[in-house]
């Protein structure tokens, strides 16, 4: 009987794995025809992009968030290390934050040196207005916050931006220990 019941259940494996390796060559088992890249991408176009962003870390409208702080040490860092914050950030037209909204910042960023503040940015600009609306761009690179200008790798896109690759010129606008406001010019290729 323990015989019987050890070769129908060896069967039932083996039933069990040709059908799922008929199912899988039935579907292409590793991609899907109606996902393929389509024949011709096009032409490759060039968009400059200059926009405002808005990060308030306390107070009243706090659009980031401390997920994490480093534990405290005898030998704690001046530049905080180890702190990582989540964000929600507005993306205006001008520096005001009451302009024109056009987007949000999504993502996080980390405090990744001992010497200087300076961050890993991990971020998607999501525009909510005009020619990309619906679109993301991807962001993922160092971020050194007290140097006039800060260069940063557009990574990805989504949307008009699928494909995309490019760089994102940051300079501080404004800065308080509860704000800061960055002038953003990104230079997106794209199809």
């Amino acid at each position: 009987m323990v015989k019987l019941l050890r070769n129908a259940a060896l069967f039932l494996i083996f039933f069990t794995l040709i059908s799922l390796q008929f199912a899988a060559a039935k579907r292409g088992s590793w991609f899907r025809k109606d996902l393929q890249a389509p024949k011709s991408l096009g032409a490759q176009r060039v968009s400059h992009l200059h926009f405002y962003f808005h990060d308030t870390v306390s107070g009243q409208n706090q659009t980031a968030v401390s997920i994490t702080r480093a534990a405290p040490t005898a030998n704690a860092s001046a530049t905080q290390f180890g702190l990582i914050r989540m964000m929600d950030d507005p993306l205006t037209e001008g520096p005001d934050p009451t302009s024109k909204l056009i987007g949000r910042a999504q993502g996080l960023y980390a405090l990744s040196s001992l010497q200087e503040s300076s961050l890993l940015m991990a971020v998607d600009y999501v525009f909510l207005d005009g020619e990309h609306k619906g679109s993301t761009l991807s962001i993922l690179g160092r971020n050194a916050v007290f140097h006039k200008v800060r260069e940063m790798p557009v990574v990805g896109g989504t949307g008009t931006f699928r494909l995309a690759r490019g760089y994102a010129i940051a300079r501080t606008h404004s800065f308080t220990s509860q704000t800061a406001v960055v002038e953003y010019n990104v230079v997106v290729i794209h199809y």
